[in-house]
C-alpha cells in the first residue's frame, strides 16, 4: 500500500535543517530545524543570501564554489558530508555537516540548491577536548 505522502509538511518538520537557495544565494525555503540551528525566522532569512550564515572568512570562496557548481549544474557534495563553521544570528559560530542536491527546471538546467544540514556542533566540541586530552597524555609520556 503507498502512503501519501506531503513533502512540504515533512521537510518543513525533519530534524535537519532544510535550506533551499536560488541561483544568486537567495533563500528560497527555511524550515524550523534552520531557525532553531541558526536563530533567524523563515521571515529574517527568506530572500537573504547565504552570507547570513556564513563566516565572512569563506564568504567569497563560498561564493565561488556557489556559482560554479549553478553553472556547471554538478557537485561534489550530493554523497559527501561537508563539515565546516557556520554563524548563528546571535553572531556565535556553529558547526555544521551538510550534502547537497541540485534542483533543475525542465530544461535541465540549474535553479536551486536545496541542503540539508545538521549541527554538529557538540559533537565538535567533544572532539576538540578528546584531541586535547589526547595531547595532553602523549606529552606526559614522552616526558
Amino acid at each position: 500500500m503507498l502512503i501519501p505522502i506531503d513533502f512540504k509538511a515533512l521537510i518543513s518538520h525533519i530534524g535537519e535543517a532544510v535550506i533551499i537557495s536560488d541561483r544568486d544565494e537567495n533563500i528560497l525555503f527555511w524550515n524550523a530545524s534552520a531557525e532553531r540551528i541558526f536563530g533567524y525566522t523563515p521571515n529574517e532569512a527568506l530572500g537573504k543570501t547565504l552570507s547570513i550564515i556564513t563566516p565572512e572568512r569563506f564568504r567569497e570562496r563560498h561564493s565561488k564554489g556557489y556559482f560554479h557548481t549553478m553553472e556547471t549544474g554538478k557537485t561534489k557534495y550530493g554523497n559527501t558530508l561537508l563539515r565546516v563553521p557556520a554563524i548563528h544570528k546571535d553572531g556565535r559560530s556553529v558547526s555544521i555537516a551538510f550534502s547537497v542536491t541540485m534542483i533543475f527546471d525542465g530544461q535541465n538546467q540549474p535553479i536551486a540548491i536545496a541542503a540539508i544540514i545538521r549541527d554538529e556542533t557538540e559533537r565538535f566540541q567533544e572532539e576538540r577536548k578528546l584531541k586535547e586530552k589526547l595531547a595532553t597524555l602523549e606529552k606526559s609520556i614522552q616526558a
